[in-house]
């Protein structure tokens, strides 16, 4: 019997997340927005913390109106959003009403599949969480956060699996790697523990390609029992995202599988991806070569290209191998954290003031102590005693040893904004400052992109920069000169001047 092979679209969500720092607007979306909906896709992923984030900070779009023109242009595949532990769009443990609420506005604008992880592989942290997206209509998916230590072991994501069908009754079971550190020999040990306990229940896999090995994870996955993959479509696929499903399927269909995907609409949303890059000048994935070095430091490929670029700015480029290998040697002291958000920032902060201040813990941010002290949930090893008391001495007296109850919150929070509605809310509670109103003030969502001509998109580039004097155009036979007129001139203190 020919095995059937499903697959989720992580385009929208994680692809432009790893490569284009989560840049895409809705504009770019919704063009092929029904082509991907008749694609045959299982799932399209399209939401989580770090969407609504930027785009409300950086692209001052209403992020639950995205969802909304999504759906409406979606109508067959589930929508899905992601939930990080009870953080919501935080790093602290937010109120569980809070969570609750999220979760409610969430599924009535449209998403149809939610999926909830802890970095910690604290179930406590999700539980709650999935039960209710259920009892709501929604799919829920419990994931286990893949890594490497002494304490990541096949026998412990055994046991984290069996906790979340017994007590979530989840619609399905996501091995989550998201720093990309599988291999084919864990692959073939951990995939049919896991697809043991599942039975029925669908095991879905996740991995990254930050060591180019991922490819080969996928074809292996599918064959020890992986029910689903994910996979982007390139050009929004492979470096730090996931996988071309375009490489995926080919592969899988050679193999004898039964692949329900079209790849002639996949190859015009490829297309309209393309031309979005070129127009943006955004970067293309590309398959990465393999570092051995990833699995020391573990910190994932869009936390690394920042971390590298703010010492840069600070002129300390030279010490990044050091803060690297400073990574590992926090990560152990900690108690093998999940280099995963929160976890990984956290790591990777304590790290760079461990090599810049030339003393280990000589200062501690606050998110290091409420880790240390057990506010984020269980840890899966304890922090080393030494390293404990230090953080505990140095650390924000502020922070107490023991974390204090989260009291509900929704009820104040509605008095507080009679006039908006919980969409609303929910953003003024996460987002302190003028950030959401500057959000609102932009207007309405874009909902149409604008190629437009190459000679147009040159002109208006032409137009936002300030250091030019004359350009001269050629193409055959045809010659276009540009000046600009002297009052348009940059003044001195423009170009630096004094």
């Amino acid at each position: 019997m020919r095995r059937v092979m499903r697959f989720m679209d992580t385009t929208l969500r994680d692809g432009h997340q790893s490569l284009w720092a989560t840049r895409m607007t809705t504009a770019m979306m919704l063009p092929i927005a029904e082509k991907l909906d008749r694609a045959g896709f299982e799932v399209i992923d399209l939401m989580s913390g770090v969407q609504f984030d930027v785009a409300i900070r950086h692209l001052k779009e209403d992020p639950w109106e995205r969802i909304r023109l999504m759906r409406a242009r979606v109508t067959n595949t589930p929508l899905q959003a992601n939930l990080r532990s009870k953080s919501v769009l935080s790093f602290d443990v937010l109120p569980d009403d809070i969570n609750a609420l999220w979760i409610e506005r969430l599924i009535a604008n449209g998403i149809r599949s939610v999926r909830a992880f802890d970095a910690l592989n604290d179930m406590d942290n999700i539980v709650e969480s999935l039960r209710l997206a259920k009892r709501l209509g929604a799919r829920a998916i419990g994931a286990v956060v893949f890594s490497i230590s002494p304490v990541h072991t096949d026998a412990m994501y055994v046991a984290k699996t069996r906790e979340l069908i017994a007590r979530a009754g989840v619609d399905a079971v996501m091995l989550k790697d998201a720093s990309g550190l599988l291999t084919l020999e864990r692959v073939r040990t951990l995939v049919p523990a896991l697809k043991a306990v599942c039975g029925e229940i669908p095991l879905e896999f996740h991995s990254h390609a930050l060591t180019g090995l991922a490819p080969l994870l996928y074809l292996e996955a599918a064959r020890l029992g992986a029910d689903q993959l994910h996979t982007c479509i390139a050009p929004l696929a492979n470096g730090a995202a996931q996988p071309a499903v375009q490489t995926i399927a080919r592969n899988l269909r050679a193999q004898g599988y039964e692949i329900g995907l079209d790849q002639r609409l996949i190859g015009e949303v490829s297309m309209h991806f393309a031309r979005v890059a070129e127009q943006e000048r955004k970067p293309c994935g590309t398959p990465a070569e393999y570092d051995a070095f990833h699995y020391l430091h573990q910190i994932p490929g869009g936390m690394l290209s920042n971390m590298r670029a703010q010492l840069d700015q600070a002129g300390l480029g030279h010490k990044l191998q050091d803060v690297l290998a400073e990574c590992g040697r926090v990560r152990a002291e900690l108690g093998w954290p999940v280099m995963v958000t929160p976890f990984s920032q956290l790591v990777g902060t304590q790290a760079v003031l461990n090599v810049v201040q030339g003393e280990r813990y000589r200062s501690v941010p606050d998110e290091v102590k409420k880790y240390a002290l057990g506010y984020y949930g269980k840890l899966l090893a304890p922090v080393d005693p030494d390293v404990l008391d230090r953080i505990v001495a140095v650390g924000s007296s502020k922070i107490g040893l023991t974390p204090a109850p989260r009291e509900p919150a929704v009820a104040a929070l509605r008095r507080r904004y009679p006039a908006a509605g919980d969409d609303e809310r929910l953003l003024r509670y996460m987002y302190a400052g003028s950030q959401v109103d500057d959000m609102l003030a932009a207007g309405p969502t874009q909902t149409a992109y604008d190629f437009g001509q190459p000679v147009v998109g040159l002109l208006r580039e032409l137009m936002r920069a300030r250091s030019w004097h004359h350009v001269q155009i050629e193409r055959g036979e045809l010659k276009l000169h540009l000046s600009r007129h002297a009052a348009q001139q940059p003044s001195m203190e423009e170009q630096g001047g004094v």
